[in-house]
């Protein structure tokens, strides 16, 4: 591992820990779940497309490729995002995110259910490590706890799993960074218009929520993104996800010390365990080649998303895009 490497994945992680509550802080001026997403992934297409043409690095999609981006981030991206961002609304933003990291995972299961695999204990163990850990964070029947935000936040690492083992039976050669700002302009034009349609598009927040927006586009998405791009480029892609497990530990403590909010030490247990499923998961997932693969949405500089048959997403730029 180099320093610069371990500084780069850490500092990702933590932006993207601080990500719900920066959402948090937006929601408090009065911004809706749909008018944030849709200028979240407006301003992160935007900078990240207009970086990529001033360096000439803006690559022009196939067709096929263009209906893959538009399936992967219109559709299942946007809905995975919507599901998360209503979690951060309706519970503590560290119990969000911690509940997200169930989907590696789920991952494992899902996939062994597409491919009509028996699922043995590299399967089947950490998914019942990470349900004891759901468990814990939950509490008992009757527990004080708003269902709905816990149903989104379960179905945001859902949908995040099937997004990821989609993604990984299409194949774009498009390189990471090139992905993710199509992603994200997909997903923009999804809230922009599911928006419109439904009526949830209203900017007349105060003020202070266009600082706080611009913070979740720029800070925890397009700057998380590219730091974590340089991790992995310097580490390899496994021991950068495991360093990026650090996000959920920035968000426990980020809710702590400004938002006031605190999780009850079962739930700080449930979040450990669930972690550890999550790095079980992880290390237990062999390649095609035998070499244990990175977290499901994590995002690899050098391979591009290239997922053709025997590939994974999980070594590919279509987990590019930006988490949450």
């Amino acid at each position: 591992m180099t320093r610069r490497g371990v500084a780069a994945t850490l500092a990702s992680a933590a932006a993207f820990g601080l990500m719900p509550v920066l959402a948090s802080y937006a929601y408090g001026t009065g911004m809706s779940v749909p008018t944030l997403l849709a200028l979240r992934f407006t301003i992160a297409a935007a900078v990240f497309l207009a970086w990529l043409g001033a360096r000439g690095r803006l690559e022009r999609p196939t067709a096929r490729q263009w209906a893959v981006l538009a399936l992967l981030g219109g559709v299942m991206y946007a809905v995975q995002s919507l599901l998360y961002f209503t979690a951060v609304e309706r519970i503590a933003p560290a119990l969000a995110v911690l509940l997200l990291y169930l989907y590696p995972a789920l991952v494992s299961v899902v996939s062994a259910v597409v491919e009509r695999a028996r699922p043995g204990l590299a399967v089947l163990g950490p998914i019942l490590v990470s349900l004891a850990g759901l468990a814990l964070v939950v509490g008992p029947p009757g527990a004080d706890l708003d269902l709905l935000g816990v149903l989104a936040a379960v179905g945001s690492a859902v949908s995040y799993a099937l997004y990821i083992v989609v993604g990984s039976r299409v194949s774009a050669a498009l390189s990471p960074a090139v992905t993710t700002g199509y992603l994200s302009m997909f997903a923009a034009g999804s809230f922009l218009l599911l928006g419109s349609a439904a009526g949830g598009l209203d900017l007349g927040f105060a003020t202070a929520g266009w600082g706080w927006v611009t913070a979740v586009a720029v800070l925890s998405t397009v700057l998380a993104m590219s730091l974590f791009f340089v991790g992995s480029a310097a580490l390899g892609p496994v021991r950068a996800s495991l360093l990026s497990m650090f996000e959920p530990l920035v968000a426990v403590v980020a809710t702590w010390l400004l938002l006031g909010g605190t999780l009850s030490w079962p739930q700080l247990a449930g979040g450990a365990v669930v972690l550890a499923g999550a790095a079980w998961g992880v290390l237990a997932a062999p390649t095609p080649g035998g070499e244990p693969v990175p977290p499901a949405g994590s995002r690899v500089p050098d391979a591009g998303l290239d997922v053709s048959a025997g590939g994974d997403l999980r070594n590919a730029g279509a987990s590019g895009a930006p988490r949450g």
